[in-house]
């Protein structure tokens, strides 16, 4: 296993929020720490997570205080968090070649790949746009061994 795993807000949300994959995305941060793999992500992975949690007390998804209480786990999740420059062309060309629509996403395939480590995901839109070329690229839902 690599010492490195690059995780996008997906997987994150999954580990702060019950739902679908929750246990899984759990029992992969659980392994992670034992075995000493830092994860990193881009810089926008903060964003996005703070924007989702709140959306998700607004939305009423979630009540207040579990957001509070997420927000806080999230703050403590030990994450390096970069703006590597190198991160937005290769964000741009790898929207362009798999056709997607937005290059957020695709930020943390561009920082996995410069990272040479896997990138992990609970989002399974984004693992079947690429799961066929990017051998690298994880899907928390795969049942694969």
């Amino acid at each position: 296993m690599s010492s490195l795993a690059c995780v996008d807000a997906s997987l994150i949300i999954r580990t702060l929020v019950p739902g679908p994959f929750t246990d899984r995305a759990l029992a992969l941060m659980a392994i992670w720490r034992r075995d000493g793999v830092s994860l990193v992500a881009p810089a926008l992975l903060a964003f996005e997570v703070t924007s989702v949690l709140r959306r998700c007390v607004y939305l009423r998804k979630v009540s207040p205080t579990h957001g509070e209480r997420a927000f806080d786990a999230f703050r403590k999740i030990d994450i390096r968090l970069s703006h590597r420059q190198g991160i937005f062309p290769l964000a741009w060309e790898l929207a362009k070649r798999f056709d997607r629509p937005r290059a957020y996403d695709t930020a943390y395939l561009a920082y996995a790949r410069l990272n040479d480590c896997e990138f992990w995901t609970a989002d399974e839109k984004l693992y079947y746009a690429v799961k066929d070329e990017l051998d690298w690229v994880k899907w928390i839902g795969d049942d694969r061994p």
